[in-house]
Protein backbone atom coordinates (compact mmCIF):
# COMPACT_ATOMS: atom_id res chain seq x y z
CA UNK A 1 0.00 0.00 0.00
CA UNK A 2 1.28 3.43 -0.96
CA UNK A 3 2.17 6.19 1.49
CA UNK A 4 1.89 9.47 -0.39
CA UNK A 5 0.68 13.05 -0.38
CA UNK A 6 -0.40 13.76 -3.97
CA UNK A 7 -1.88 17.04 -5.12
CA UNK A 8 -5.14 16.53 -6.98
CA UNK A 9 -5.91 18.54 -10.11
CA UNK A 10 -7.50 21.84 -9.15
CA UNK A 11 -10.28 23.65 -10.92
CA UNK A 12 -9.55 27.37 -11.23
CA UNK A 13 -10.93 29.24 -8.24
CA UNK A 14 -12.95 32.39 -8.90
CA UNK A 15 -12.58 35.54 -6.82
CA UNK A 16 -16.07 35.01 -5.43
CA UNK A 17 -15.33 31.43 -4.40
CA UNK A 18 -12.13 32.56 -2.75
CA UNK A 19 -13.92 35.26 -0.77
CA UNK A 20 -16.65 32.87 0.35
CA UNK A 21 -14.07 30.31 1.42
CA UNK A 22 -11.94 32.66 3.52
CA UNK A 23 -14.28 35.44 4.65
CA UNK A 24 -14.95 33.81 8.02
CA UNK A 25 -11.30 33.21 8.83
CA UNK A 26 -10.47 36.79 7.78
CA UNK A 27 -13.18 38.19 10.07
CA UNK A 28 -12.04 35.91 12.89
CA UNK A 29 -8.48 37.19 12.55
CA UNK A 30 -9.83 40.75 12.52
CA UNK A 31 -11.46 40.15 15.90
CA UNK A 32 -8.34 38.55 17.38
CA UNK A 33 -5.55 40.63 15.83
CA UNK A 34 -7.21 43.89 14.72
CA UNK A 35 -6.36 43.59 11.02
CA UNK A 36 -9.23 44.63 8.71
CA UNK A 37 -10.83 41.59 7.08
CA UNK A 38 -10.97 43.54 3.82
CA UNK A 39 -7.20 44.01 3.84
CA UNK A 40 -6.51 40.37 4.66
CA UNK A 41 -8.84 39.13 1.90
CA UNK A 42 -7.52 41.61 -0.66
CA UNK A 43 -3.93 40.64 0.11
CA UNK A 44 -4.84 36.97 -0.21
CA UNK A 45 -6.54 37.56 -3.57
CA UNK A 46 -3.66 39.65 -4.89
CA UNK A 47 -0.74 37.61 -3.55
CA UNK A 48 -2.18 34.17 -4.38
CA UNK A 49 -4.16 34.93 -7.54
CA UNK A 50 -7.32 33.97 -5.63
CA UNK A 51 -5.67 30.76 -4.45
CA UNK A 52 -4.58 29.68 -7.94
CA UNK A 53 -0.86 30.49 -7.71
CA UNK A 54 1.77 27.77 -7.53
CA UNK A 55 2.75 28.94 -4.04
CA UNK A 56 -0.84 28.69 -2.80
CA UNK A 57 -1.51 25.38 -4.51
CA UNK A 58 1.68 23.60 -3.48
CA UNK A 59 2.57 25.30 -0.19
CA UNK A 60 -0.77 26.73 1.04
CA UNK A 61 1.04 30.08 1.23
CA UNK A 62 -1.50 32.77 0.35
CA UNK A 63 0.52 35.86 1.28
CA UNK A 64 3.92 35.23 -0.25
CA UNK A 65 5.63 35.20 3.15
CA UNK A 66 9.24 34.13 2.82
CA UNK A 67 11.07 31.95 5.32
CA UNK A 68 13.11 34.56 7.24
CA UNK A 69 15.59 33.39 9.85
CA UNK A 70 13.02 32.66 12.57
CA UNK A 71 10.99 30.16 10.48
CA UNK A 72 11.40 26.54 11.63
CA UNK A 73 8.52 24.97 9.69
CA UNK A 74 8.41 23.32 6.26
CA UNK A 75 9.64 25.26 3.24
CA UNK A 76 8.96 25.60 -0.47
CA UNK A 77 11.48 26.95 -2.97
CA UNK A 78 10.70 28.84 -6.16
CA UNK A 79 12.06 31.72 -8.22
CA UNK A 80 10.80 35.17 -7.20
CA UNK A 81 12.88 38.35 -6.82
CA UNK A 82 15.84 35.98 -6.76
CA UNK A 83 16.33 32.42 -7.98
CA UNK A 84 15.18 29.52 -5.76
CA UNK A 85 13.92 31.66 -2.87
CA UNK A 86 12.65 30.09 0.34
CA UNK A 87 8.95 30.45 1.19
CA UNK A 88 7.01 29.16 4.18
CA UNK A 89 4.93 26.04 3.62
CA UNK A 90 1.76 25.41 5.63
CA UNK A 91 -0.40 22.39 6.30
CA UNK A 92 -3.53 24.32 5.31
CA UNK A 93 -4.59 27.75 3.99
CA UNK A 94 -6.00 28.56 7.46
CA UNK A 95 -2.49 28.24 8.89
CA UNK A 96 -1.30 30.71 6.27
CA UNK A 97 -3.96 33.20 7.36
CA UNK A 98 -2.97 32.81 11.01
CA UNK A 99 0.73 33.26 10.26
CA UNK A 100 -0.05 36.34 8.19
CA UNK A 101 -1.74 37.92 11.21
CA UNK A 102 1.15 37.01 13.50
CA UNK A 103 3.63 38.32 10.93
CA UNK A 104 2.00 41.77 10.96
CA UNK A 105 1.41 42.01 14.70
CA UNK A 106 4.88 40.83 15.73
CA UNK A 107 6.95 43.33 13.73
CA UNK A 108 7.55 46.87 14.96
CA UNK A 109 7.51 48.34 11.46
CA UNK A 110 3.76 47.63 11.19
CA UNK A 111 2.89 49.02 14.66
CA UNK A 112 1.51 52.32 13.33
CA UNK A 113 -1.09 50.45 11.30
CA UNK A 114 -2.82 49.25 14.46
CA UNK A 115 -3.47 52.85 15.49
CA UNK A 116 -5.83 53.15 12.49
CA UNK A 117 -9.51 52.27 12.65
CA UNK A 118 -10.32 48.77 11.48
CA UNK A 119 -12.64 50.33 8.86
CA UNK A 120 -9.86 52.50 7.39
CA UNK A 121 -8.87 50.11 4.62
CA UNK A 122 -7.29 52.89 2.54
CA UNK A 123 -5.03 53.89 5.42
CA UNK A 124 -4.04 50.25 5.91
CA UNK A 125 -3.32 49.76 2.20
CA UNK A 126 -1.00 52.79 2.05
CA UNK A 127 0.50 51.95 5.44
CA UNK A 128 1.49 48.45 4.34
CA UNK A 129 3.41 49.88 1.37
CA UNK A 130 5.06 52.56 3.55
CA UNK A 131 6.16 49.88 6.03
CA UNK A 132 7.79 47.87 3.25
CA UNK A 133 5.37 44.97 2.91
CA UNK A 134 5.58 45.02 -0.90
CA UNK A 135 7.95 46.44 -3.51
CA UNK A 136 5.27 47.22 -6.12
CA UNK A 137 4.74 51.03 -6.07
CA UNK A 138 1.07 50.51 -6.95
CA UNK A 139 0.44 48.01 -4.14
CA UNK A 140 -1.98 50.29 -2.22
CA UNK A 141 -4.01 51.06 -5.32
CA UNK A 142 -4.23 47.38 -6.24
CA UNK A 143 -5.52 46.45 -2.78
CA UNK A 144 -8.04 49.29 -2.74
CA UNK A 145 -9.30 48.33 -6.21
CA UNK A 146 -9.89 44.73 -5.10
CA UNK A 147 -11.62 45.85 -1.91
CA UNK A 148 -13.95 48.28 -3.65
CA UNK A 149 -14.76 46.09 -6.65
CA UNK A 150 -15.76 43.23 -4.35
CA UNK A 151 -17.17 45.35 -1.50
CA UNK A 152 -14.80 43.71 0.95
CA UNK A 153 -15.11 46.75 3.24
CA UNK A 154 -18.46 45.34 4.37
CA UNK A 155 -16.63 42.48 6.08
CA UNK A 156 -14.91 45.06 8.32
CA UNK A 157 -18.38 45.65 9.79
CA UNK A 158 -19.10 41.94 10.08
CA UNK A 159 -21.43 41.95 7.07
CA UNK A 160 -21.35 39.64 4.03
CA UNK A 161 -22.13 41.58 0.82
CA UNK A 162 -25.52 40.56 -0.52
CA UNK A 163 -24.21 39.62 -3.97
CA UNK A 164 -22.12 36.85 -2.44
CA UNK A 165 -25.10 35.10 -0.87
CA UNK A 166 -26.18 33.94 -4.34
CA UNK A 167 -22.77 32.57 -5.43
CA UNK A 168 -22.32 28.81 -5.80
CA UNK A 169 -25.35 27.76 -3.80
CA UNK A 170 -25.31 24.03 -3.09
CA UNK A 171 -28.33 21.75 -2.66
CA UNK A 172 -29.55 21.82 0.97
CA UNK A 173 -29.51 18.69 3.06
CA UNK A 174 -33.24 19.00 3.67
CA UNK A 175 -33.82 18.16 0.01
CA UNK A 176 -35.68 14.84 -0.08
CA UNK A 177 -33.35 13.71 -2.86
CA UNK A 178 -30.52 13.62 -0.32
CA UNK A 179 -32.33 11.62 2.38
CA UNK A 180 -31.65 7.93 2.79
CA UNK A 181 -32.21 5.21 5.35
CA UNK A 182 -29.64 2.89 3.75
CA UNK A 183 -26.05 2.71 5.08
CA UNK A 184 -23.08 3.16 2.77
CA UNK A 185 -21.14 0.02 1.73
CA UNK A 186 -18.21 -1.19 3.82
CA UNK A 187 -14.70 -0.16 2.84
CA UNK A 188 -13.75 -3.68 1.81
CA UNK A 189 -16.12 -3.37 -1.16
CA UNK A 190 -13.73 -0.92 -2.84
CA UNK A 191 -10.13 -0.86 -3.96
CA UNK A 192 -7.77 0.77 -1.46
CA UNK A 193 -5.29 2.79 -3.50
CA UNK A 194 -3.46 5.02 -1.01
CA UNK A 195 -2.80 5.52 2.68
CA UNK A 196 -1.70 9.06 3.53
CA UNK A 197 0.76 10.01 6.24
CA UNK A 198 -2.20 11.37 8.19
CA UNK A 199 -3.70 7.86 8.24
CA UNK A 200 -6.42 8.67 5.72
CA UNK A 201 -7.30 5.73 3.48
CA UNK A 202 -8.18 6.60 -0.11
CA UNK A 203 -10.38 4.33 -2.22
CA UNK A 204 -11.42 4.48 -5.86
CA UNK A 205 -14.90 4.12 -7.34
CA UNK A 206 -15.74 4.59 -11.02
CA UNK A 207 -12.23 5.97 -11.43
CA UNK A 208 -12.81 8.65 -8.78
CA UNK A 209 -11.00 8.85 -5.44
CA UNK A 210 -12.96 9.02 -2.19
CA UNK A 211 -12.70 8.38 1.55
CA UNK A 212 -15.02 7.12 4.25
CA UNK A 213 -15.51 9.87 6.82
CA UNK A 214 -14.51 9.31 10.43
CA UNK A 215 -16.10 10.42 13.69
CA UNK A 216 -15.96 14.21 14.12
CA UNK A 217 -14.72 14.87 10.59
CA UNK A 218 -15.36 18.28 9.02
CA UNK A 219 -14.85 19.67 5.52
CA UNK A 220 -12.00 21.88 6.74
CA UNK A 221 -10.18 18.99 8.45
CA UNK A 222 -10.42 16.75 5.40
CA UNK A 223 -9.47 19.56 3.02
CA UNK A 224 -6.36 20.30 5.10
CA UNK A 225 -5.32 16.63 5.01
CA UNK A 226 -5.62 16.46 1.23
CA UNK A 227 -4.28 19.97 0.54
CA UNK A 228 -7.42 21.08 -1.27
CA UNK A 229 -9.96 23.81 -0.52
CA UNK A 230 -12.85 23.21 1.86
CA UNK A 231 -15.39 24.53 -0.68
CA UNK A 232 -14.38 21.80 -3.14
CA UNK A 233 -15.63 18.92 -0.96
CA UNK A 234 -19.32 19.92 -0.78
CA UNK A 235 -19.14 20.86 -4.46
CA UNK A 236 -17.72 17.47 -5.49
CA UNK A 237 -20.27 15.65 -3.32
CA UNK A 238 -23.24 17.92 -4.16
CA UNK A 239 -24.15 18.63 -0.55
CA UNK A 240 -24.61 21.80 1.46
CA UNK A 241 -21.37 23.44 2.60
CA UNK A 242 -22.84 23.68 6.11
CA UNK A 243 -23.78 19.98 6.27
CA UNK A 244 -22.65 17.93 9.26
CA UNK A 245 -20.70 14.87 8.17
CA UNK A 246 -21.60 11.51 9.66
CA UNK A 247 -19.17 8.70 10.29
CA UNK A 248 -18.95 6.24 7.40
CA UNK A 249 -20.09 8.56 4.59
CA UNK A 250 -18.56 8.19 1.15
CA UNK A 251 -16.91 11.54 0.45
CA UNK A 252 -15.27 12.18 -2.91
CA UNK A 253 -12.06 14.22 -2.93
CA UNK A 254 -12.23 14.91 -6.66
CA UNK A 255 -15.02 15.55 -9.13
CA UNK A 256 -17.35 12.62 -9.86
CA UNK A 257 -17.88 11.32 -13.40
CA UNK A 258 -20.94 11.91 -15.58
CA UNK A 259 -21.56 8.20 -16.18
CA UNK A 260 -20.69 4.73 -14.90
CA UNK A 261 -20.33 2.53 -17.96
CA UNK A 262 -19.09 -0.48 -16.03
CA UNK A 263 -22.14 -0.72 -13.74
CA UNK A 264 -24.66 0.16 -16.46
CA UNK A 265 -27.86 0.11 -14.38
CA UNK A 266 -29.03 0.12 -10.77
CA UNK A 267 -32.24 -1.27 -9.32
CA UNK A 268 -33.47 1.08 -6.59
CA UNK A 269 -33.89 -0.45 -3.14
CA UNK A 270 -36.23 0.81 -0.43
CA UNK A 271 -34.76 3.83 1.36
CA UNK A 272 -32.24 4.75 -1.32
CA UNK A 273 -32.20 8.42 -2.35
CA UNK A 274 -30.94 9.67 -5.70
CA UNK A 275 -28.04 11.37 -3.93
CA UNK A 276 -27.11 8.11 -2.21
CA UNK A 277 -27.12 6.32 -5.57
CA UNK A 278 -25.01 9.05 -7.17
CA UNK A 279 -22.44 8.58 -4.41
CA UNK A 280 -22.67 4.79 -4.65
CA UNK A 281 -21.64 4.86 -8.32
CA UNK A 282 -19.46 7.97 -8.43
CA UNK A 283 -21.85 9.81 -10.74
CA UNK A 284 -22.78 13.49 -10.64
CA UNK A 285 -26.28 13.83 -9.19
CA UNK A 286 -27.50 16.20 -11.92
CA UNK A 287 -26.30 13.78 -14.59
CA UNK A 288 -28.10 10.89 -12.89
CA UNK A 289 -31.34 12.85 -13.09
CA UNK A 290 -30.64 13.85 -16.68
CA UNK A 291 -29.84 10.31 -17.87
CA UNK A 292 -33.09 9.01 -16.36
CA UNK A 293 -35.20 12.01 -17.43
CA UNK A 294 -36.26 12.66 -13.83
CA UNK A 295 -37.10 15.96 -12.13
CA UNK A 296 -34.33 17.15 -9.84
CA UNK A 297 -35.19 16.88 -6.15
CA UNK A 298 -37.33 13.76 -6.54
CA UNK A 299 -36.56 10.15 -5.61
CA UNK A 300 -37.07 6.99 -7.64
CA UNK A 301 -39.44 4.33 -6.24
CA UNK A 302 -38.07 0.99 -5.04
CA UNK A 303 -37.73 -1.46 -7.91
CA UNK A 304 -37.14 1.17 -10.59
CA UNK A 305 -34.16 0.43 -12.82
CA UNK A 306 -31.96 3.49 -13.24
CA UNK A 307 -29.63 3.97 -16.18
CA UNK A 308 -26.09 4.90 -15.20
CA UNK A 309 -24.64 5.31 -18.69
Amino acid sequence: MLLSIPLFAQQKISVEEYILTFKDVAMEKMEVYGIPASITLAQGILESGSGNSELAQKANNHFGIKCHKEWTGKTFHMDDDEKNECFRKYKSPDESYRDHSIFLTSRDRYAELFELKVTDYKGWAHGLKKAGYATNPRYPQLLIKIIEENRLYEFDKGITPQYLTQVNKQPVTADPALNTTVPYPVASAYELVEIWETGRKVYVNNGVKFIFTGSGDSFSDIAADFEIYSWQLPKYNEIDKGAQLEEGQMLYIEKKNKKNKEAGTHTVKAGESMHFISQLYGIQLKQLYKINKMKEGTNAPAGKVLELD
